[in-house]
């Protein structure tokens, strides 16, 4: 394999002594049939991680392509890395196990390779994912704490169902006191994470820990103007004959990061998959970019800011 094109094959060494691809294929996708077929096409072009969380609704759709996809490829269930999260409203941990059962079910998988807590913020037990009160504001669950939902996925790694656990939507100051509680040490932390906001001291802090720092939207969730679109990032996909995407993605991963993109067709699933290494200048110059911009605000609320509203009130939450 040459130098050129390792990248998209790259694997994280995780702490639990096992490895999680780098490049992973995330599947926020609102639209059920174009949840299979992209997954499905993403499979085709070589991505081996998917991202899934109950608060997608689409789990069941997820795995169905994957069982379709594995077994039009010829790919066995351990080749690939299947990534779920545990939902707000069932951070008590009574109702953790049986989280982790529904979404096994709904994937159609015996065990998770990694299973998250979605955002450090708990809310209302119960069926309703979104929980409001009258006036429309969150109702919070104060009666339990992200150590008392943490020690409950740590016994389901015990039990053998899930391989390893993490956290999502989580800031570094969150972080260091559960890091330093956990009797399992967390895996991946999986935050946003793009050119425009680095993160840089909380990657720090994971490689220190050996945390696998995974970034989800590292294109920018598609927002215009946005990353995509910088003079830096443009002047360098030109010079190295590549895209723009393809530019952010290699940068996501030679900066010792997993990244997570969302293709929704196979041209783009191919494009995505299909990156290079920057030569060090073209890093460089991405690390000097100063615009700073936080396009999901997940981290001070809990409330994602990728999930079409209409579509999770329609799906109770």
């Amino acid at each position: 394999m040459s130098e050129k094109n390792h990248l998209r094959f790259t694997r994280i060494a995780l702490n639990n002594g096992r490895e999680i691809p780098a490049l992973g294929f995330g599947t926020l996708i609102p639209d059920a049939a174009v949840t299979i077929s992209a997954t499905r096409d993403a499979l085709a072009a070589g991505f081996r991680q998917f991202d899934c969380a109950e608060r997608y609704g689409n789990e069941r759709e997820v795995g169905q392509a994957l069982r379709e996809g594995l077994a039009a490829t010829g790919t066995a269930r351990e080749e690939i890395f299947v990534t779920t999260k545990i939902w707000n409203s069932n951070h008590r941990a009574e109702r953790v196990e049986p989280a982790l059962e529904g979404s096994l079910d709904r994937l159609g998988l015996k065990y998770l390779d990694l299973y998250l807590i979605h955002t450090p913020f708990a809310f209302q037990a119960g069926d309703n994912q979104d929980p409001r009160d009258k006036d429309g504001n969150v109702i919070y669950d104060h009666g339990v704490t992200l150590l008392d939902t943490w020690k409950a996925l740590e016994a389901l790694v015990d039990h053998g169902k899930c391989r390893a656990i993490g956290l999502s939507d989580i800031t570094l100051e969150m972080l260091q006191p559960l890091y330093e509680s956990a009797r399992i040490k967390p895996a991946v932390v999986q935050v946003e994470s793009h050119p425009y906001l680095p993160e840089t001291e909380l990657v720090t802090y994971c490689k220190a820990k050996g945390i696998v720092f995974q970034a989800f939207a590292p294109l920018g969730h598609g927002m215009k103007p946005g990353v995509l679109e910088d003079p830096a990032v443009a002047a360098i996909a030109t010079r190295v004959g590549k895209t723009p995407g393809q530019v952010l993605l290699a940068w996501g991963i030679q900066r010792g990061t997993a990244v997570l993109t969302t293709p929704k067709t196979a041209a783009r699933a191919k494009e995505n998959f299909d990156i290079s290494s920057l030569p060090q200048d073209a890093l460089d110059e991405i690390n000097r970019i100063q615009t700073r911009q936080r396009l999901n605000p997940v981290v001070g609320t809990g409330v994602p800011g990728f999930i079409p509203q209409a579509k999770a009130t329609a799906q109770g939450g």
